[in-house]
């Protein structure tokens, strides 16, 4: 650490934590801007444990990342937050500063920096897309595809009467929303866009229909990769976006929040974490 650095902290805290790959991300990104006195972990926390975490930070904390179950509760406990985090619901950012906490949301930014650097695009009267799942991550997507430029999602998911507040959250975005249950996919095919936001294998039932409907295909899986989702569209000679580039974009925007830094080495963040993704997928 260079004379007169001062060392600072950062974590990934969630249920459960162990096979982040943030730390990967973030500490290539501190490595390459020489901010030897940084350091980012991975902190297993569940809701009820939050509050008494972020009590007992000291001032050498300068952020935190935040997962599953966290986005939500993290909302009331924040001294500031970004409209974008009050529309969507979640946050998935703390910037600690000034004895404050400013909370975030950088999912929307990965998400729509992910699909505009596949060369998705969605817009216009009929831009249309289609949303396996309802739950934080499904409401981010909603957030992002109102940013593309849709002009209408659908959401399918489990149970209806639990999506209504995702819904909401894509109406307060401008889009014109529908929820239907799951069964009824291959109904509301074609679409301009698919985004699963489905778990593991949970999307395997529709791979068939969504690649046979032309659809371009946005998996928030990173792994295991791909899925049999991404697979079916890719061979249907569509186009696959996976949840790498959305997870490594939402960190790069992280790093310059809590860094207060613009130079976030995109290539370095980006190279670090396909290597941890490929020895993961050798030891499975």
């Amino acid at each position: 650490m260079a004379v007169g650095e001062t060392a600072r902290r950062a974590a990934v805290l969630g249920a459960p934590i162990a096979h982040s790959l943030s730390p990967v991300l973030h500490r290539a990104a501190y490595a390459a801007m020489g901010l030897e006195g940084w350091s980012y972990e991975a902190i297993e926390c569940h809701e009820d444990g939050l509050a008494g975490l972020l009590d007992g930070l000291g001032p050498e904390w300068a952020g935190l990342s935040l997962t599953m179950p966290l986005k939500r509760v993290a909302l009331d406990l924040v001294d500031a937050v970004s409209d974008q985090a009050v529309k969507v619901g979640g946050v998935n950012t703390i910037v600690l500063r000034d004895g404050r906490r400013h909370g975030d949301n950088t999912d929307v930014h990965g998400m729509v920096t992910a699909l505009t650097e596949a060369g998705v695009t969605i817009g216009g009267p009929d831009g249309r897309a289609l949303v396996l799942g309802g739950g934080a991550t499904a409401a981010s997507a909603l957030a992002a595809l109102a940013a593309l430029g849709a002009a209408e999602a659908v959401l399918a998911v489990r149970t209806p009467e639990r999506a209504a507040g995702t819904a909401r959250v894509g109406e307060r975005f401008g889009l014109a929303v529908r929820v239907v249950t799951l069964d009824q996919v291959t109904a509301e095919l074609p679409a301009e866009l698919v985004v699963s936001t489905l778990p593991g294998r949970a999307a395997d039932a529709f791979a068939a229909p969504v690649a046979a409907s032309g659809a371009a295909l946005f998996d928030v899986v990173y792994a295991p990769w791909p899925t049999a989702l991404a697979v079916a569209v890719e061979k249907a000679g569509g186009t696959v976006v996976g949840g790498f580039p959305m997870l490594l974009h939402q960190a790069v925007r992280q790093v310059a929040l809590m860094t207060g830094r613009d130079d976030v080495p995109v290539a370095a963040m980006r190279a670090a974490g396909e290597a941890e993704l490929a020895r993961r997928a050798r030891l499975a």
